[in-house]
């Protein structure tokens, strides 16, 4: 039989599991915490998709993305900061959500150091026209333009969303009994305690 993890029946290691996780997420693309779901609330109610996770930072309490700026989310983000994500790795049987508040930067150091550190290909994404969620008269009835075009384009349109968490939860299945925990913020530190799964 497979042992239990260290974190198993350890609350302090357990938020220090899930903070390595989100990281690792950040880290690796192939990794089960890469691509959480992001939820937001629009005028209609909520809304989910998936965004890649580029920063995990267990001292600042925070997670990073990247998005569009022409985009709903960022939309809805900025018309409501309240936001949450979810992700599950099936391999690890660990679910991890976290609540909390985004602030958009799309004119700041941050942004300026976040845009640095993307890919072409993905400045290529941000310079697309016409903008995402446009409907269109046939699957590739939009543009990319090339790598020096999007250079400048893009970084029109690129915003990095910080979420400062404000809950965390934390899931572990195992046959032998799940373990669940949750964290709310307070202050600079986390609260928080076991729960039933």
């Amino acid at each position: 039989m497979t042992p239990l993890p260290p974190f198993y029946d350890d609350l302090d290691a357990t938020l220090s599991e899930l903070w390595r996780l989100l990281a690792d997420g950040a880290a690796h693309g192939r990794s089960g915490f890469h691509l959480p779901t992001l939820a937001t609330v629009a005028g209609e109610g909520p809304r989910l998709r998936t965004v890649v996770l580029r920063e995990a930072d267990p001292v600042a309490g925070t997670l990073r993305f990247h998005c569009d700026r022409r985009s709903d989310k960022a939309f809805e983000l900025a018309e409501n900061p309240a936001c949450a994500l979810a992700v599950y790795d099936e391999a690890a049987k660990i679910q991890i959500r976290i609540e909390g508040r985004a602030v958009l930067h799309t004119d700041d150091a941050l942004a300026e150091a976040a845009w640095a550190g993307s890919r072409a290909m993905s400045r290529v994404c941000y310079a697309a026209e016409p903008p995402p969620g446009t409907a269109l008269t046939a699957g590739n009835a939009y543009t990319l333009p090339d790598e020096a075009t999007a250079e400048t384009a893009g970084r029109r349109h690129f915003c990095a969303v910080v979420v400062r968490a404000q809950r965390l939860d934390f899931l572990y299945l195992d046959r032998r009994g799940h373990r669940r925990a949750a964290w709310c913020r307070d202050g600079a530190d986390w609260e928080g305690g076991w729960v039933a799964p």
